[in-house]
């Protein structure tokens, strides 16, 4: 079944299923037809958003069970709406102790019946980097114990981990010397720093708590998915998004798998993958998936919210104040070789392991060293242009072979003279050419590229570089500044035409800044002047304030200051903002790993960021300055709001919801963004009628359930826009039979008339000859049928 329009809920254990089916009136009143919940299987004890899942066979306790659940199915039910659910069938949470597979696994080794499950090399003891110290250190201070737990001794950890100890040294566990009982396990205790280099099973990202199934054997893949399947089995849910396919070994197989799977019971589910789509890299047909969560749509519709002619006036403005580079390109390249050297040194170890033991099965490549071939996947993974390809070693679909060309184009400066056909070699084993049996090279190739991407561009570079920050998102190209108007139709017809159904998003549980901030930061793409202007009067404001920190770091707090300042500005009001502005700030610094990092943060250097910013917000020239400028933009800004979120329900696919952001999302990353939302506001707003961005959502979502094919299935036809301010109108028509939707927006107007009226219009009109003053004088929006 496919939604007409999904409501995405944060579920925890303040924010149960009980709340959501309070909600389910408000939801259906505004035109929703399905939640969209986050994981629901049984997470780590007091999970916030229940990725770190310790048991997939059981629905979460804390967000009220299974019975509870099924009270919310039925509410909705009971009002023709229905569920979506997010599964992870990548990673597990292994932390405190909760996960019964994982400890079997640490009580057992190789012969526990779940030691298949995770992606561990058993040629030496499991690495447990969970230490705050060398384990001399911990032993001599008390922080590890030998302790009787449910009658069996254990190994306790600072008091907080609990780590199983082997059947065979159960009877002697309490008598044995710590160090000798230590050295029988199935694993070794090792300091948390040693995790990047020494690390022998594969982790999530950098993240030592979630540890990867093997959800391509079928046994795992069963287990993972038996309470899923069950729940669409008796009903209960009508499809799933899945996170993070690209962590999988085969995401091709698996989504086929899974896509038989809920076939076989019953046909129609709605399936949709969270996957980063690189700029003209599209998804691939024959997955048997519905598209993706949306990520790729937030990219392109915040493009087109700039305009291409700031790029050149802001990334100067940036380069000259923070004295870093003006292009995106170099701050990728630098932040994908820190992130190489600094946090995956383990997996590219055992990645060019796995290439060399090819090399070494084949005569014809003695002449090839493990240096040679380090040096080749190094330099691949340093510029490789997506998250990663889909070979299996011994075939690769067609679709990787221009990726892999460009690979190969963008590598050729790094490779040492006399080393390319070494780079030449790598590439053919993922395409499937070559020698021996590359189904585990390719396999760990795939499975780093990936995180490389995401940590080094979107972990990284992303607060590194400032250009303009609404530019620097999940999912988004930082070196493409703007979309065109006839790109963004080229990519909607594209839509239409292969995924009609794939979701819409433009705020998410993951975004790193709230859309409606992107949306007035979008306005300085169309003002570079004046806001030179501005940030050298508020530079002048900080000046006496900043001794100490970085020209570029004070630059990208002002961004961020201007894009979520919120409408009341007075004390208590600002001093609550100032906490949200310091959290976003200490992630900030930590995340680029300039001046702090998560491994060592400095601070000194972050409590100087934090007093400049909480004494901004106390400067009564400051405040009055900037709120002056959000008042002078504020009419842009709120264009380009209504813009966002009219193509979000009118363009073809599935428009998605995030909790909260019918009204205003000034919200900053998480934590910030997964804020409790007052439902109680909303629904009265909207039984008064609305503000106007939740007023457009209803109404929209109104003539989506009115006009259900329409949207469904509709097609998608670009208008001409012909007269002096052509470039600033996007115009549209969706068709399905004779129900006709006519859709114009106005865009890049901060220097407008603030009217809008028809003398800035001129002779502006649609090819088919409306005149658009007729249709976006006073809004910048018009929607209807016709």
């Amino acid at each position: 079944m496919t939604p007409r329009a999904t409501y995405r809920f944060q579920f925890h254990k303040d924010f149960t299923f009980a709340d959501a089916e309070a909600l389910v009136p408000y939801l259906d009143a505004l035109g929703i037809s399905h939640v969209y919940a986050s994981p629901i299987t049984t997470a780590r004890t007091g999970s916030t958003h229940g990725y770190d899942v310790v048991d997939p066979t059981r629905i979460n306790p804390e967000l009220g069970g299974e019975d509870a659940f099924r009270r919310l199915v039925a509410a909705l039910r009971a009002r023709d709406m229905g569920v979506i659910v997010d599964i992870v069938p990548n990673h597990m949470g292994v932390a405190g102790g909760e996960n019964a597979w994982w400890n079997d696994v640490l009580a057992k080794g190789e012969g526990s019946a779940f030691a298949r499950y995770f992606d561990i090399d058993w040629r030496v003891p499991m690495v447990l980097p969970i230490l705050g110290e060398p384990l001399a250190a911990a032993i001599d201070s008390g922080a590890l114990a030998v302790e009787p737990i449910d009658g069996r001794y254990v190994v306790t950890a600072y008091g907080e981990h609990h780590l199983p100890i082997r059947d065979e040294d159960q009877a002697a566990a309490a008598d044995t010397d710590l160090r000798t009982l230590l050295g029988r396990q199935h694993y070794r205790l090792a300091s948390w720093r040693v995790a990047n280099d020494e690390l022998n099973w594969r982790r999530f990202f950098t993240i030592n708590d979630l540890a990867g199934l093997r959800v391509e054997d079928p046994a795992v893949f069963d287990a993972a998915h038996a309470l899923i399947l069950g729940l669409y089995r008796d009903g209960l849910i009508d499809g799933v998004r899945v996170d993070h396919v690209d962590g999988l070994t085969d995401p091709a197989g698996y989504c086929r798998m899974l896509r038989e799977r809920l076939d076989a019971i019953r046909p129609g589910a709605y399936f949709v993958i969270e996957k980063i789509l690189a700029r003209g890299a599209p998804l691939a047909s024959d997955w048997g998936v519905d598209g993706t969560s949306g990520y790729d749509f937030m990219a392109e519709v915040t493009g087109l919210l700039h305009a291409p002619a700031g790029a050149e006036p802001l990334g100067a403005l940036w380069a000259e104040i923070s004295g870093r580079p003006a292009d995106f390109a170099p701050e990728e390249l630098r932040a994908r070789q820190d992130m190489l050297a600094w946090q995956f040194d383990a997996q590219l170890r055992a990645c060019v392991s796995a290439f060399v033991t090819l090399a070494r099965a084949n005569p014809d490549l003695d002449g090839v060293t493990q240096a040679m071939i380090h040096r080749a996947v190094e330099r691949l993974l340093w510029v490789f242009p997506v998250y990663r390809t889909y070979g299996t070693g011994d075939a690769a679909p067609a679709a990787d072979a221009a990726i892999r060309a460009e690979a190969r184009e963008r590598v050729q400066r790094f490779v040492p003279p006399g080393e390319g056909a070494v780079v030449d070699r790598i590439l053919g084993w993922l395409a499937g050419d070559g020698p021996g049996d590359a189904e585990d090279a390719v396999r760990r190739f795939q499975q780093l590229s990936a995180p490389i991407a995401a940590k080094a561009v979107e972990d990284t570079a992303f607060y590194r570089y400032g250009r303009l920050l609404s530019r620097n998102d999940v999912g988004f190209d930082a070196a493409c500044f703007a979309t065109s108007i006839a790109a963004f139709h080229d990519a909607m017809l594209a839509r239409a035409r292969d995924w009609p159904h794939a979701m819409l998003a433009t705020a998410t549980h993951d975004h790193k800044r709230g859309e409606d901030v992107r949306a007035r930061l979008a306005v300085l793409s169309e003002v570079p002047d004046l806001w030179r202007a501005r940030v050298a009067r508020w530079q002048a404001i900080a000046a006496p304030l900043a001794e100490g920190v970085d020209a570029g770091d004070v630059y990208m707090l002002l961004q961020t200051l201007f894009g979520a300042w919120p409408d009341e500005t007075g004390a208590e009001s600002l001093e609550a903002y100032g906490e949200r502005i310091v959290g976003w700030q200490e992630k900030a610094l930590r995340e680029a790993k300039l001046r702090s990092a998560w491994e060592e943060p400095d601070d000194a250097y972050e409590t100087r960021c934090h007093d400049l910013a909480r004494a901004l917000l106390r400067s009564p020239a400051f405040i009055a300055d900037m709120t002056d400028f959000v008042s002078e933009v504020a009419a842009s800004a709120q264009a380009n709001t209504l813009v966002q979120a009219a193509l979000r329900y009118t363009v073809p696919g599935v428009p998605d919801l995030y909790q909260g952001t019918e009204m205003a999302d000034l919200s900053l990353v998480d934590p910030d963004n997964r804020r409790p939302v007052d439902y109680g506001a909303r629904a009265a707003r909207l039984a008064d009628g609305g503000d106007a961005k939740q007023a457009l959502i209803a109404r929209l979502l109104d003539l989506r359930r009115a006009h259900p094919t329409l949207f469904a299935e509709g097609s998608y036809a670009p208008i001409e826009v012909i007269g002096e301010r052509a470039g600033h109108v996007l115009a549209f028509r969706r068709q399905a039979g004779d129900v006709r939707l006519l859709c114009i927006v106005a865009l890049h107007v901060a220097n407008a008339d603030p009217a809008l009226g028809a003398g800035w219009w001129g002779d502006t009109m649609l090819a088919t000859g409306e005149r658009i003053a007729e249709r976006l004088q006073h809004a910048p929006i018009w929607v209807g049928l016709d």
